[in-house]
């Protein structure tokens, strides 16, 4: 088939059809300057496509099981029940290398490269970070110092985004 009827079949635009097969997202041949797309391999690309399209329309719900289920531990006591995100770091936009001395060498927050300080100061913003089961959000304690690079609100937004991304890819 041609791109345009493709396009028409995939539901995206002739030049995105003419990109996957550039790339080899699906199989084509250029026959006389035009694109010949295998119909079989298109079928197969419009199914990824749903697949991916489902887990993000997945509706992420934040529980005491989801949260146990990505590395939180479940703390009950008095009429309290909480889960704690021990490595609530893991969440973040933040890359961290380090020494053998456990210093950081280097870091980049959303893929930008930041001072090793700043990375440390965002590391003591926030001291722990808890799932309550009774009102089904998440809260943190804030730790001794606070970064340029983002505030401590902006990090438990943060936390809170790779919860749910985490949960989602459940």
């Amino acid at each position: 088939m041609n791109t345009t009827t493709a396009a028409i079949e995939a539901s995206v635009t002739v030049d995105t059809i003419r990109t996957w097969c550039r790339i080899g997202a699906v199989a084509a041949l250029k026959q006389a300057g035009r694109w010949v797309i295998d119909a079989a391999s298109l079928a197969h690309r419009i199914a990824i496509g749903a697949r991916r399209a489902a887990r993000k329309a997945r509706k992420v719900v934040l529980s005491v099981e989801t949260m146990t289920a990505i590395g939180g531990n479940r703390w009950q006591k008095n009429d309290m029940d909480r889960v704690y995100l021990n490595d609530w770091d893991r969440y973040l936009p933040l890359e961290i290398d380090r020494y053998k001395s456990g210093n950081i060498s280097w870091a980049a927050w959303e893929g930008e490269t930041i001072a090793n300080r700043q990375a440390g100061l965002i590391l003591g913003s926030i001291d722990k970070v808890w799932f309550d089961a009774a009102d089904g959000k998440l809260h943190c304690r804030y730790g001794y110092s606070e970064s340029r690079v983002a505030s401590r609100e902006e990090l438990l937004d943060a936390i809170a985004a790779g919860a749910r991304t985490a949960i989602a890819a459940l």
